[in-house]
């Protein structure tokens, strides 16, 4: 049986003083509830360390929001996958579509952090979505496929069974606008079914799909009332103690 989740994504937000005072609302508004889902925050690096041992003894997962595509060596301000584990932190967030256009990562780069992470016992978080302009022109379920198999589809059954995948149509990504229900819907199933073929109904039945982009406490009941759709990988609502808890407590 797949794990509905619910993942935070602070992104370059929160002091580390700010940062754990959000850690320790998050944990005490949640603290003896019975989650209908898992609960990820997925922090800055410079927090990792003090925020898994904060949450030491809470059932909330810590996630890397990036790590390097090189094991380790010469590389001035990156942080590696095993850097990363050392903090004790569980997923690593991989191929968020700021990270594609931003810093200009590719599938192969992203193919080499995918397979680092898995290395380290990382679980890769993997973000796929298409922009505005691929949607208006038809092109969304083309650029999905492309963007798993130019980075995910080759790992093995076993690997590929590590990941959770995250889409998130870039066009909705702090914007205000959201997909409908029915255009999330429609792309996990699609997404389902591309990882059926490649893998089997097994497999694809016990993936996780978390859909992101301006995922708030107003929609995301109906978001996640969908078959298809397994919980949410949050921005802009997650860095709100009582904003995310009512996005975990839609389930």
């Amino acid at each position: 049986m797949r794990k509905n989740i619910v993942a935070g994504n602070w992104k370059m937000n929160k002091t580390l003083t700010e940062g754990i005072a959000l850690t320790k609302e998050i944990a005490y508004a949640t603290s003896g509830k019975n989650l209908k889902c898992d609960v990820i925050i997925g922090v800055p690096f410079v927090h990792l360390a003090s925020v898994t041992e904060l949450l030491r003894e809470s059932s909330i997962k810590v996630s890397a929001q990036n790590c390097a595509d090189k094991v380790s060596g010469a590389y001035t301000g990156e942080v590696s996958a095993a850097m990363v584990a050392s903090t004790g932190a569980k997923y690593c967030i991989i191929g968020h579509s700021e990270r594609r256009t931003y810093y200009g990562e590719t599938y192969e780069i992203l193919k080499q952090k995918v397979a680092l992470a898995l290395e380290n016992n990382l679980k890769p978080i993997f973000c796929i979505g298409e922009t505005k302009e691929e949607r208006e022109a038809g092109n969304q379920n083309a650029i999905v496929k492309a963007q798993l198999e130019g980075s995910v589809f080759n790992l093995s059954p076993e690997e590929f069974k590590q990941l959770v995948i995250a889409y998130e149509p870039v066009w909705a990504i702090g914007t205000g606008l959201t997909a409908t229900s029915e255009q999330a819907q429609e792309m996990h199933s699609f997404i389902r079914s591309l990882i059926n073929e490649k893998y089997g109904d097994t497999i694809a039945n016990d993936t996780t799909i978390l859909y992101g982009g301006s995922c708030n406490s107003a929609n995301a009941k109906e978001l996640f009332s969908k078959p298809d759709v397994d919980g949410g990988l949050i921005g802009g609502a997650s860095l709100k103690a009582n904003d995310f808890v009512a996005i975990i407590e839609s389930f």
